[in-house]
């Protein structure tokens, strides 16, 4: 009986493991893709991971207070034209601030 419950409870762990290694993957992916697949899993799966803790590592990024902003480019909100941000530097100071307003 106890060679069962120790195998039973190695393959829980196991399991665990597996899953919260598919979760870092997909946190890893773009924004479209890790949207495409958290939309195919039941929420009782995604209640099994410590989905703060995986996000927090998984997105944290190698940027560091004082780095200068990666640049990067977006619509604009009429979205007839865009923005590079690499076209303010040398002006004066840009504040960026990223966020949900949903």
């Amino acid at each position: 009986m106890r060679r069962i419950v120790l195998t039973l409870a190695a393959l829980v762990v196991l399991a665990e493991v597996a899953l919260c290694a598919g979760a870092y993957w997909a946190m890893r992916q773009t924004p479209d893709a890790f949207g495409r697949i958290v939309a195919r899993l039941p929420m009782p799966l995604m209640m099994a991971v410590p989905f703060e803790t995986l996000w927090t590592r998984a997105r944290a990024g190698a940027v560091k207070v004082g780095d200068p902003a990666p640049d990067f480019r977006l619509p604009t909100l009429d979205r007839q034209s865009a923005v590079q941000l690499a076209s303010f530097r040398g002006d004066r100071p840009v504040v960026l601030v990223f966020g949900s307003y949903t």
